[in-house]
């Protein structure tokens, strides 16, 4: 798979031999608030998708939004009863999500410290589940993966929305879906992101690609929403928060398409929009010929454009989370940006380079973040 989920970092899950490997990155967003604007305020324009293409009410974000708006009952949706942890088996469910978002995803782990406990161990849950999921296709056992394996954990999925947990792992899953309104929608839509990238590995156009990285990323935002909570003198809807945090997905899986196209060429995979390469003279034999042309240079000048467009709408959103979740949301999309920053520096080769933000430099922009943090203005970038 090409990459999936964006937090901070690129990382990965699933317990092999009691190890934990790869990658995965998660992106993050707001609480389910219902929030009354002021004043309604002008809506970002997406050329790229006014063409006939899917219908983007297909994605039914907007139910998920309401949905997940709603005050949920202490026993749960439609009656469901709340599972009862022992506490102290609980505390190391989480103890466990915590180490491995810790290990794997550094920079957004710190960010994270600022949050409230509960919101905490939440995101920690969140985290697991969704690089446990991108394992069964990216992971070490993937060349088992088929459509039962997908169907066989889905079901499992909604065990954990009954509370019936099938390990330790899913326990702090279930704990926190009774906690916060999550919706189960954005956790099935991003099982089938994994169904897409077994049996697809072209992308005609952007609208096909948006879609995927709608499954595989966008829906994080989605899940995250709950969790991160949204300022109570926020001065832009729900819906508005929502839509920031499906944009931060959007640019996140973007960039790591960008900066992932020489590694997914060798495995024979181009998540390219193919009208667009050709529009640019360019086919797949030239991204697996891994030679910089300046065709190629003015295909990604185009590419790292509409990246950075989907960054610049998510800020609205970022701008207006709880404060105490502000923090590992910028760092996360000040980062990503840095690599769209990193690929330009290597004149555009992302065929036989990797671009990537060095640990130091990650760790020096955790204070701009954290003042960007403080602001409940939008910083719209140029």
């Amino acid at each position: 798979m090409c990459s999936t989920i964006s937090f901070a970092g690129k990382t990965y899950i699933g317990e092999s031999n009691g190890r934990i490997r790869r990658r995965i990155s998660m992106v993050t967003a707001a609480k389910a608030q219902v929030i009354t604007a002021p004043k309604q305020r002008s809506r970002p324009v997406f050329p790229e998708l006014s063409i006939q293409g899917f219908p983007l009410a297909d994605l039914h974000v907007q139910e998920i939004v309401q949905r997940q708006s709603q005050t949920r009952s202490v026993d749960g949706e439609g009656g469901r009863r709340r599972p009862q942890f022992n506490p102290s088996f609980l505390e190391e469910a989480y103890e466990r999500c915590k180490n491995l978002c810790a290990e794997y995803a550094k920079t957004f782990y710190l960010g994270t410290l600022l949050m409230t406990e509960e919101r905490q161990k939440a995101i920690w849950a969140i985290y697991v589940w969704c690089r446990r999921t991108d394992e069964l296709v990216d992971g070490p056992n993937s060349d088992y993966m088929s459509s039962e394996v997908l169907d066989r954990w889905e079901q499992r999925l909604e065990d954990v929305f009954e509370g019936r947990p099938y390990d330790m792992l899913d326990a702090a899953l279930t704990h926190t879906v009774f906690n916060f309104p999550l919706d189960i929608k954005p956790f099935r839509d991003m099982i089938e992101g994994m169904r897409m990238d077994t049996q697809k590995c072209r992308y005609h156009n952007f609208q096909e690609l948006y879609l995927y990285c709608y499954y595989v990323a966008g829906t994080v935002g989605l899940m995250s929403v709950p969790i991160m909570g949204i300022a109570p003198d926020s001065r832009i809807s729900t819906q508005s928060t929502y839509d920031s945090a499906l944009y931060l997905g959007i640019g996140n899986q973007l960039t790591n398409i960008l900066r992932d196209v020489g590694e997914d060429a060798m495995r024979g995979r181009v998540y390219l929009p193919q009208d667009e390469l050709a529009q640019f003279g360019l086919c797949d034999n030239d991204v697996f010929s891994r030679k910089v042309t300046d065709q190629w240079r003015a295909f990604m000048k185009k590419q790292i454009k509409r990246a950075r467009f989907y960054f610049n709408v998510a800020e609205e959103g970022a701008s207006q989370l709880d404060k105490a979740s502000r923090w590992p949301v910028w760092s996360s999309l000040l980062i990503y940006r840095n690599i769209l920053d990193a690929i330009e520096d290597n004149d555009y080769d992302n065929l036989t380079k990797r671009a990537y933000v060095k640990r130091a430099k990650k760790l020096l922009m955790l204070p701009l973040a954290y003042t960007r943090s403080l602001s409940t203005h939008t910083l719209m970038s140029q």
